[in-house]
């Protein structure tokens, strides 16, 4: 059984002092949760401000990004021990608006996994398909690249204990969202398809979440679909009671 994990990215949204009271809420709505997983990934700035206010409560920290070096001279990078030092278990990595907005690359993608791996972070890797690539007939195609240009060079074991997230990039933001089944059939797609790069039980093991327009209205119809195993939500994620409502998902 894959524990369903729901993730949280705050994107560039909140200053220290408002994660401190974005936390203290979302704590005070959460309540008890069983057999998930629930993960933050505040602004760099906020991370230690986040550690600090989530010690004790069970709710993973991430960070939005990390560099492929450890140390060196990067102006403005965050390297994999700065994450882990401050208390991160994940780092997000691929993220679409990192493809789009600032050139990452397939290869790039692929050095820092294996910084995070490198540096006992567990990835989440992004893939997905643009609008215009979808309705071009090209979607298979550029998720397969993505899929095998971040985790090809990987061992089996490796691709099992890491995260993938399919997101659509056409959904992002926008209020559209795949619909479960197209959702469904997307992640049993690579689902598959990490059953070529590696083998049966990494595939297995795999966690894939959905990322695009997450909702409580929608995501137990997304969370019902048997190669859905969690989300990556962006804009509920900052209002504490829709985040709430989406890890305690019923499907």
């Amino acid at each position: 059984m894959r524990t369903p994990l729901l993730a949280g990215n705050w994107k560039m949204h909140c200053t220290p002092t408002e994660t401190a009271a974005l936390i203290q809420e979302l704590r005070a709505s959460l309540g008890d949760y069983d057999q998930r997983e629930v993960l933050v990934a505040p602004p760099f700035t906020a991370l230690a401000t986040a550690a600090t206010e989530l010690d004790g409560s069970g709710i993973l920290l991430a960070g939005q990004d990390l560099h492929w070096e450890d140390s060196g001279a990067f102006t403005g990078e965050i390297a994999g021990p700065m994450l882990t030092a401050v208390g991160c278990s994940h780092a997000i990595i691929g993220h679409s608006e990192r493809r789009q907005y600032f050139g990452e690359t397939d290869g790039r993608v692929a050095l820092k996994i294996r910084a995070a791996l490198r540096n006992r972070l567990v990835p989440i890797v992004c893939v997905g398909e643009t609008l215009e690539e979808r309705e071009s007939g090209q979607m298979t195609d550029v998720i397969e690249r993505q899929v095998r240009g971040a985790l090809g060079a990987l061992d089996a074991r490796s691709i099992g204990s890491s995260v993938l997230a399919y997101e659509p990039v056409w959904a992002i933001g926008t209020g559209r969202v795949a619909t479960p089944d197209q959702a469904q059939e997307v992640h049993a797609a690579i689902r598959a398809l990490l059953g070529e790069i590696a083998d049966a039980d990494a595939a297995a093991s795999c966690r894939i979440l959905y990322g695009g327009s997450v909702k409580p209205d929608n995501v137990d119809t997304l969370m019902a679909q048997p190669d859905i195993d969690g989300a990556l939500v962006g804009g509920a994620s900052l209002k504490a009671k829709d985040f709430a409502r989406i890890v305690h998902f019923q499907s």
